[in-house]
């Protein structure tokens, strides 16, 4: 993670992540697919900003690492035996995963809510690859987490934009 003096826990989490298959310029992509439409001269670097933004916010820092955390049990078959299959399959009606990520979407508003609900349903670009069952990897928890800080990205660029025309 570049432009600012980045905490211990940032840097942790950028790491865990990176370990995980999920870089910046991954989330970046989302947060412009999300976004050029409405934004004419938006730039990928307007959008790797904001994710290094976000990135920066200690709570999205603890969601990230505990979300990852969460896979590592998982992946590792350490889950209690009743929650273990659920995990492993990521079951639409476990939706605990969801409400870390929401965590993190709160944090620009609403629109960071709709945003979330788009990707969560079409899992475009690395949400796909990250939902994909057939990896070793468990990324029950950081496929929505990846979702959530694309979406609040996106919201933090759309307020922006928003009250630059204000």
């Amino acid at each position: 993670m570049a432009e600012e003096q980045n905490t211990p826990l940032a840097e942790a989490a950028y790491t865990w992540m990176q370990k995980r298959g999920v870089n910046i310029d991954d989330i970046s992509q989302l947060v412009y697919d999300l976004q050029q439409s409405y934004i004419q001269d938006l730039s990928m670097e307007t959008c790797r900003h904001s994710v290094q933004r976000v990135l920066h916010k200690r709570e999205v820092q603890h969601a990230v690492l505990t979300g990852i955390q969460l896979d590592l049990i998982a992946e590792n078959g350490d889950m209690i035996e009743e929650l273990q299959p659920i995990v492993d399959k990521d079951e639409g009606l476990y939706g605990v995963d969801e409400i870390i990520a929401l965590a993190i979407v709160n944090i620009y508003g609403s629109i960071g809510l709709t945003n979330y609900g788009y990707l969560d349903k079409v899992k475009p670009g690395i949400l796909q690859t990250l939902n994909e069952k057939s990896a070793k990897q468990c990324h029950t928890f950081l496929d929505d987490i990846t979702g959530a800080i694309a979406a609040a990205a996106s919201s933090r660029i759309a307020h922006d934009y928003g009250s630059s025309r204000d």
